[in-house]
């Protein structure tokens, strides 16, 4: 097994904050252990209050790690290292006993459906990088619930970090404090471990690079390297990049489902290190709801309301910055439509006993991608982050506010931009001015059109599940799945255009299935065969699938369709499905609308047949696409029925 903490080391760490006596034994077994391993100066347990918060907030400022900006109401700017700026799926890894309990062992050298670690080797790389790794620092310790506390479908976690960063962040994105460990009580938690890996006083390191394992080991500068095998060596200045602490050499997150563990060592980026987002949210929680039969997704959750008052909630699954957030802050366009917002990430869906499928947001904030948010593309987004946000490598205004590409306001005359690197910036600069994965972490709470029961314990009732991505050519607006069995395969088959959210380059054609790609907490084919299952549970009412894809284009580059508030007139029309209205046709891939069943008026000139036209030259190479990835990457562990889809759809195809 990974490394348990070594017992019986002494804890030197003065307590700042709370009482470690007035735990239960295993917080403060937790606590304690790691303590003595990472020798922290001080231990503040927090609570969560607004006292403690602007502590922490002025504490950063004074360390220059954020800054104040004075044009909006209790808003602050931090700007990383730039080797710190995006979640790395490279050094992210889960440890299991068997690999295949991790990934479907891939006909390719590398699995694309996620990273596993041997136990022996996450040993060394753990030893070699946390004893000592806070000291001359504070360890925090932050109880959290994922999901409101007290409901039956959240789940409680503890972090240790020695970033006040990560602290300020996790109380805008989780229920944090001294109301989480009241609810606690001797009930189980997902222990989480984070350190920038920067012990104070800063000094040089050495690096050693070993052959085996390919993961760098710190050493002291007095050691001799010729007794050790290592392939090259590299010296760290002692100073930090924009006052931001991290260790981007020794990064490494990693996961340990058996023992609901995650240890993050490395990054202080969000992604990594608000270890309640994906790390818990997603790859421990995949586990633990295969375990226990639910689903925790990568998918926002909306509720939707027609006219005649009328409502349904829907589950959304798209790739990082395609646009979840859009769509869960969506103004319709559709008069009379009315949509509000659950969550813009995170689902966690269980069936309940009467069969309906019921989801909460298990999170308290949204964690959204800057750029190209503006009024015009989301403006309920723009209302929210206007007050108590966290702004991370954005563009700042001389006059105290933030910008970056895509936000749509003209500035002040006489208003200089700085950018996220710190340098003054024009138009003319070949670079951004803030980095395509800045972010806003800010409360769901002040989201105008947030839903009433967005914290209902026992979730809301999801009737569609909606997959989609960025596809250029081929994809049509909408479809519909045949039935769950086709749903899922439809969702096991997704590719998108890459983002900026991981450290992929350029916007070449990803498979992302379910928009989990980075996130599977297990093998993805056990994953499937999960999803699967679903289908015979007893009285489930499953919902309808849809696929759907804003960003199709003309051959100009032109998009066909005008996205964003119009978007409501397909949800109008999955709506009316739902209800069994007759208004689809047939076609080789899914239902599509029938001709004149979505809803155009007033919308100008929109080529459906564009639109809606199934290429079978396109369609029979993404179908060979689909099964060389599908043989490949999952190989022997492909569900037969995923496997039966695939053919299915390879002859509807050639009857085009």
């Amino acid at each position: 097994m990974p490394p348990q903490i070594q017992t019986g080391l002494k804890v030197t760490s003065k307590v700042v904050q709370g009482e470690l006596n007035s735990l239960t034994p295993e917080v403060r077994d937790f606590i304690q252990s790691n303590a003595a391993l990472c020798q922290p100066e001080s231990i503040h347990i927090c609570d969560g209050s607004e006292e403690e918060n602007k502590k922490i907030l002025n504490l950063m400022e004074e360390l220059h790690m954020i800054k104040k900006l004075t044009k909006y109401e209790n808003c602050w700017l931090a700007l990383t290292d730039p080797r710190d700026v995006a979640r790395i799926e490279s050094k992210t890894v889960i440890i299991t006993q068997e690999q295949r309990d991790t990934v479907p062992i891939a006909k390719t050298a590398i699995s694309q459906l996620g990273r596993w670690m041997s136990e022996d080797d996450f040993e060394k790389a753990f030893k070699a990088r946390f004893p000592g790794c806070m000291k001359g620092r504070t360890m925090y310790v932050i109880p959290f619930s994922m999901g409101p506390i007290g409901s039956p479908l959240s789940k409680t976690g503890i972090q240790l970090t020695d970033s006040p960063y990560v602290v300020a962040s996790m109380r805008i994105m989780t229920r944090m404090g001294t109301a989480v460990l009241e609810s606690l009580g001797d009930g189980e938690f997902v222990k989480c471990l984070h350190s920038v890996g920067c012990p104070l006083p800063l000094k040089r390191k050495l690096l050693a690079f070993p052959f085996v394992t390919g993961l760098p080991i710190r050493l002291d500068q007095s050691l001799a390297a010729s007794v050790y095998d290592f392939a090259t060596f590299l010296f760290l200045s002692d100073s930090l990049v924009n006052n931001w602490p991290c260790n981007p050499d020794l990064t490494l997150i990693a996961h340990i489902p058996d023992r609901r563990e995650i240890i993050s060592f490395g990054s202080g980026y969000g992604g990594n290190s608000l270890l309640g987002k994906k790390c818990f949210a997603l790859r421990i929680a995949s586990r633990i709801a295969k375990e226990e039969g639910w689903l925790a997704e990568h998918m926002l959750i909306l509720g939707i309301t027609n006219p005649e008052g009328e409502k349904k909630y829907f589950a959304a699954a798209f790739p990082s910055a395609c646009g979840k957030t859009n769509l869960a802050m969506m103004n319709p366009t559709l008069p009379g439509w009315k949509i509000e917002c659950v969550g813009d990430d995170i689902a966690w869906m269980k069936f309940d006993e009467q069969g309906n499928l019921r989801a909460i947001n298990p999170e308290n904030g949204f964690f959204g991608v800057a750029p190209g948010t503006s009024v015009k593309t989301n403006p309920n987004a723009i209302k929210t982050i206007q007050t108590n946000t966290i702004f991370t490598n954005v563009a700042e205004t001389s006059d105290g506010g933030i910008y970056w590409e895509g936000l749509d306001e003209p500035l002040t005359p006489g208003v200089i931009l700085t950018s996220w690197k710190n340098k003054e910036w024009t138009p003319e600069n070949e670079e951004p001015c803030a980095h395509p994965n800045s972010r806003f972490c800010t409360p769901a709470s002040q989201c105008p059109i947030i839903d009433p029961a967005w914290e209902a314990p026992e979730g809301v009732p999801i009737e569609g599940i909606i997959f989609g991505g960025r596809r250029p050519v081929g994809v049509p607006l909408v479809y519909e799945a045949f039935n769950w069995q086709h749903g899922v395969f439809i969702g096991a088959a997704m590719r998108s255009e890459a983002t900026a959210a991981a450290e992929h380059k350029g916007k070449i054609i990803m498979h992302d299935p379910f928009a989990m790609r980075p996130f599977f907490g297990y093998n993805f084919g056990r994953y499937l065969s999960h999803w699967l299952s679903m289908e015979h549970l007893p009285s489930a009412k499953l919902p309808k699938i849809f696929h759907v894809n804003w960003f199709r284009k003309d051959v100009q580059g032109r998009f066909l369709w005008p996205g964003y508030g119009e978007n409501s007139r397909v949800l109008e029309w999955m709506f009316r499905r739902i209800d069994r209205e007759d208004c689809a046709r047939r076609t080789p891939i899914g239902y599509v609308p029938a001709d004149t069943a979505l809803n155009l008026k007033g919308l100008g000139d929109v080529n459906t047949k564009e639109l809606f036209h199934i290429s079978k030259e396109f369609w029979q190479e993404e179908v060979e696409d689909i099964k060389k990835y599908f043989d490949e990457q999952v190989n022997a562990d492909l569900p037969y029925e995923i496997e039966r889809e695939l053919l299915a759809l390879e002859q509807r195809i050639k009857q085009l």
